[in-house]
């Protein structure tokens, strides 16, 4: 079987399966986290923590397994992480609590390692079919992780917490089409550097402890600026031993090709609004209206539903950017891309009283992260040598990863700040977050302009029709 999908159509389709439940993995929790969160005693702002959990395991995470894939092989990392997020989502639908949450959804992080692995495989095994199959792969992923929303949402209408048991079948499905694929042909070398990772984790989450309690601790306060210089300070040693390092954790010298640089930069930046927003928009869309007509007081179901029209939106962002990106240019898309999250954040600054005013700002970020992720993920496939693919979608995907726990810590501390003796988000939270949203995807437009093209002309792939640039 495993020589049968091993080239080709038949690779791409056995790698859909295993994206599909990343993106079941990462959409199905957060239509629900109202309703969980209600259940096991958690707020608006401990239910964005939970989600900013997540992100932190992602940046952490994604380094790890992208290095332990070169070393030991793209396939068998592939196992592992499967593994890890099937695990992961058993704990959750078995025993949902506060500390099973937590537990679960760090073990569910292990889905970030699946687009680095997948990548190594497919461009040794069919890089003929490399573009359109990151394109595809990319789609995929932004429709299953509405499906998932809207299958769990569903569910948790006829039972509050049948919904945790959306991803349970589609990680056995995932772990059967990992059994399935083929071992990259890319040579295996390094070995792990222990102390580039302890620094990484401390730093990083030294870094996310600053900006989730900063505005209780406040932002002037003694525990505020020591834990912030201390986390630089690790931060910056970190960067050091990866330098210096033969075999370093996360390649920081590949960020001197200005290319991967400027598309990592990209990346951080629409991730920040992008993806660090999701779990936000669940918790306006999950809120009670108040006085002054802000929340909207969803259900499970429609909240799913607002998801599932959000990524539908960015499924046609994804599908149509290597056609775009033919017709003006890669770093048009990315200049693009960038400002139309802008233009989504400012839409929900203004317009967020009534549903049909917010779908307008949400599907038009939803847009965005389809062009940013099918754009991105491309480009950091292209830019480098073959034996280097991992590596530079590990960076990319650690940009993401970073992005996102960073807007979703920027988000919460925004909204920790501004909340109603309740405990409830107010008007000015919501308003500071969005346009914070905003401003940086504004800036990831502005990075974009720094992207060079390449001189050299598009290759057709074999079997199909030439779209998008080749880098």
């Amino acid at each position: 079987m495993r020589q049968a999908v091993s080239q080709g159509r038949g690779l791409i389709a056995t790698m859909i399966l295993v994206v599909v439940c990343s993106g079941v993995v990462q959409g199905y929790l957060t239509p629900l986290l109202p309703v969980v969160g209600a259940h096991v005693g958690i707020g608006g702002v401990g239910q964005n923590n939970l989600y900013l959990l997540s992100q932190v395991a992602f940046a952490v995470l994604t380094p790890l397994l992208s290095r332990w894939g070169d070393m030991w092989g793209h396939r068998r990392l592939l196992l592992v992480a499967v593994a890890l997020v099937a695990v992961g989502s058993l704990l959750i639908a078995a025993r949902p609590t506060t500390a099973t949450l937590a537990v679960g959804m760090v073990l569910q992080s292990a889905v970030v390692g699946f687009f680095p692995l997948l990548a190594g495989i497919l461009r040794s095994r069919a890089p003929e079919h490399s573009r359109v199959g990151m394109s595809v792969l990319v789609g995929a992923l932004l429709l299953s992780i509405g499906t998932g929303g809207f299958v769990a949402g569903t569910l948790s209408d006829e039972h509050a917490l049948a919904g945790l048991w959306t991803a349970v079948p589609f990680c056995a499905l995932a772990l059967a089409a990992a059994f399935a694929l083929p071992t990259s042909t890319t040579p295996r070398a390094g070995r792990f550097n222990t102390p580039a990772a302890l620094l990484l984790t401390i730093g990083l989450g030294a870094l996310i402890l600053v900006l989730t309690e900063g505005g209780s601790w406040g932002w002037a306060s003694a525990s505020t600026l020591l834990t912030l210089v201390a986390s630089l300070l690790v931060l910056t040693v970190w960067v050091r031993v990866e330098r210096n390092s033969s075999h370093p954790l996360v390649n920081i010298r590949l960020l001197s090709n200005p290319r991967l640089a400027a598309v990592s930069a990209h990346t951080f930046c629409i991730a920040f609004g992008a993806i660090g927003f999701l779990g936000a928009n669940a918790v306006y869309l999950g809120t009670e209206p108040d006085g002054d007509g802000l929340g909207l007081g969803l259900g499970a179901r429609a909240i799913s539903l607002v998801s599932l029209a959000m990524v539908a939106l960015g499924f046609i962002g994804s599908t149509m950017t290597p056609r775009l990106a033919r017709t003006v240019g890669d770093r048009a898309v990315l200049v693009t891309g960038g400002c139309t999250g802008a233009l989504g954040f400012l839409s929900l600054c203004l317009f967020h009283s009534s549903l049909p005013q917010y779908l307008v700002g949400a599907l038009i970020v939803g847009l965005s992260t389809g062009m940013f992720e099918a754009s991105t993920r491309s480009l950091s496939v292209e830019v480098v040598h073959e034996e280097e693919t991992a590596l530079s979608v590990g960076v990319n995907e650690m940009a993401l990863s970073l992005g996102a726990a960073i807007g979703a810590a920027v988000i919460g501390s925004l909204w920790a700040g501004n909340t109603t003796a309740q405990g409830a988000v107010t008007g000015a939270g919501y308003q500071w977050a969005w346009a914070a949203c905003a401003l940086v995807a504004l800036a990831g437009a502005a990075v974009g302009l720094l992207f060079r093209q390449s001189p050299q002309a598009p290759a057709p792939e074999a079997g199909t029709v030439t779209v998008g640039r080749t880098a």
